[in-house]
């Protein structure tokens, strides 16, 4: 099944950067800030929109528009507000080095970013972070995971999944009897197995492959792998079959854990709210609903009550819609 991308973000029909970035720039100037009018502006924008509006700032007006966002701006509002205006390669490339960065890695972004992109994504991601930081992206990966989940994420990000986005068949078939062979049909284990087949095919094969599963083994591939791996290694894999099987499902139930229980993943919340907005957000919210029998928007509202900025509640329903 392939899915309907479905985006709550489109180019605004009467666009003007000009306009846009002289009524930017008065909501920042003087005393106060108009916080409804910098929501209101860029939430109703594509993000190349917003990138024209930051070539007026920097052209005609010799300023750079985050830094005077970030001037104006505070606490998660600014993170929502500044994730908008960036480019959203650069930004999840931040989001990336965010997650390797000081004591202890944060696995779940990593998997959430890497396995949940096409190899054209995942190229783009690789060719933007060296930029931006003079370091491969999967030299750092190396230093910052390790064991099979390492060699998967390092997999994936060189490039070695299949751009073709064909399938053969036979083929898959063939890739279900090893996987089955790997796991459920001996004692232990290959994980190399798993890491090499759900690292290198490309999505379509991958589908092929788990309707395969189910008539060598009997099972889905989700319980094979559930009862096979644990740990980061498995949500990695799970992550990569709910991506292959409904992107929109993976994400919704990412935004449902990342308001759920004791305190907010705001990094995770506003991440997955602005990156998507332009690709799926709308599909999204359909699956959140459809799973948890409420919408994302009536979610995240009651989730944020006890919000002391009613700004960054308004800049994400605003993307939300």
């Amino acid at each position: 099944m392939v899915y309907t991308k479905e985006p709550t973000v489109y180019p605004y029909d009467s666009f003007n950067a000009e306009e846009d970035g002289i009524a930017l720039r008065s909501a920042m100037k003087g005393f106060g800030t108009d916080e409804d009018t910098i929501i209101e502006i860029l939430a109703n924008r594509s993000n190349a929109q917003r990138q024209k509006i930051a070539d007026y700032f920097a052209n005609d007006l010799s300023r750079d528009l985050i830094d005077d966002l970030k001037s104006e701006l505070g606490g998660h509002f600014e993170d929502v507000i500044v994730a908008m205006v960036r480019p959203p390669t650069e930004y999840l490339c931040k989001q990336l080095k965010k997650a390797m960065e000081g004591m202890g890695t944060n696995e779940d972004t990593l998997v959430e970013i890497i396995c949940s992109k096409d190899s054209k994504e995942i190229n783009d991601l690789v060719q933007a972070y060296e930029e931006m930081y003079d370091r491969p992206l999967a030299e750092h990966l190396c230093g910052e995971t390790s064991g099979e989940l390492r060699r998967l994420l390092t997999f994936i990000v060189t490039g070695t999944r299949d751009i073709s986005n064909k399938v053969d068949s036979a083929l898959a078939r063939e890739q279900a009897q090893q996987l089955f062979e790997a796991g459920e049909d001996k004692f232990g284990t290959d994980e190399s197995v798993f890491t090499k087949i759900l690292g290198k095919e490309n999505f379509n094969q991958l589908r092929q492959i788990f309707e395969e599963y189910k008539e060598v083994s009997g099972n889905t591939i989700e319980q094979a792998l559930r009862s096979e791996l644990d740990g980061d290694l498995l949500e990695a894999m799970l992550a990569i079959v709910e991506c292959v099987q409904s992107p929109p499902a993976f994400f919704a139930k990412r935004l449902y854990k990342s308001v759920h229980g004791a305190g907010t993943d705001d990094d995770t919340l506003i991440r997955i709210i602005v990156s998507r907005s332009e690709i799926d957000l709308g599909a999204i919210k359909t699956e959140f609903e459809r799973i948890y029998d409420k919408t994302l928007e009536s979610y995240v509202k009651e989730s944020m009550l006890g919000e002391t900025s009613g700004d960054y509640k308004k800049a994400l329903l605003a993307l939300i819609k």
